[in-house]
């Protein structure tokens, strides 16, 4: 009830208040924002993925400028240089406005970046949009096949049929790439996993049946268990490192963070900037209120 009551209040606290807790994890409102905290990053050996904050559009009009937004941005990043990749969320593309729209306007973003030897992140949203955006990463690696990848969550009773759905894309030279977290949505209980330890049981499940494939798989988590559960699974299949790294939110755990690359793994850290931080970051309390507490705590002890 506590967390509900924060998170209903907090949306309507002054920005300064609430940029206390956001500016931890979120590098800033501007371009410029974005390329500082990522060659800071790229400078301890960490790559990055970027991505301009901003969801559910109403407007067609919206979509296009995004777009225009994401093709400045990869040129931006390519001539300062940063180690990184790009991560998109299809609804800020159109997806439940006009899907074919959605899908030109990224497949544009993705020729981009592949004319730099980029590569693209299709982000995964709630469920209504989970079977649109697998449609529209399938359409994206048959054509570009090295410069896109897809986020799954591990919290949907449907995930591990969807990456064995997803393994005729997968091959040697060119491996299907999984982003793998555990899922922030709240979400009904007849398509998701609820407790910590059932959620935390299917993510391994899905990171085994992964590794065993030779899927490229980024393991998105925060939680010390998942990361020591996956160390086990790197050494029982022996995985060669070009088919994982370990991926991080900005800001957050940067301790255990330091320690994973501290043993030799490599590491990417999702780095959001925009103007619309207040609004991605009342969201986010609208979606899980279990974050209050630590947006509390975030704002008087330091990390």
């Amino acid at each position: 009830m506590f967390n509900k009551f924060i998170a209903a209040i907090l949306p309507y606290f002054p920005k300064k208040f609430i940029w206390l807790f956001s500016h931890t994890y979120i590098s800033g409102e501007t371009i410029e924002d974005a390329m500082r905290v990522s060659k800071d990053l790229n400078s301890q050996g960490i790559l990055v993925t970027i991505d301009v904050l901003g969801e559910f559009i109403k407007t067609l009009e919206e979509a296009e400028a995004n777009k225009k937004e994401y093709l400045h941005l990869i040129d931006f990043t390519e001539s300062n240089g940063v180690k990184g990749s790009f991560s998109v969320k299809p609804t800020s593309f159109g997806l439940l406005i006009d899907k074919e729209v959605c899908y030109q306007h990224i497949r544009e973003i993705v020729l981009k970046a592949a004319s730099y030897n980029r590569f693209i992140r299709v982000d995964m949203e709630d469920s209504p949009c989970t079977s649109l955006e697998i449609e529209l990463f399938r359409k994206l690696k048959t054509e570009f096949p090295a410069n896109v990848g897809l986020v799954l969550q591990a919290y949907l009773k449907r995930t591990l049929d969807d990456i064995k759905g997803l393994t005729d894309l997968n091959s040697e030279e060119n491996p299907l790439s999984i982003r793998l977290c555990k899922g922030i949505y709240i979400e009904p209980a007849e398509i998701a996993y609820k407790k910590y330890e059932e959620i935390n049981s299917h993510y391994l499940e899905d990171l085994e049946y992964m590794f065993k494939n030779k899927i490229h798989v980024g393991i998105a988590t925060h939680d010390r268990p998942l990361i020591e559960g996956a160390y086990k699974l790197i050494e029982k299949y022996k995985v060669s490192k070009h088919l994982y790294e370990f991926q991080m939110l900005y800001g957050v755990t940067p301790g255990l963070r330091s320690e994973i690359v501290k043993n030799g793994h490599d590491m990417r850290i999702y780095v959001p900037f925009g103007k619309d931080w207040f609004g991605y970051s009342t969201r986010r309390l609208k979606e899980n209120p279990k974050m209050a507490s630590h947006i509390i705590k975030a704002i008087f002890i330091k990390g």
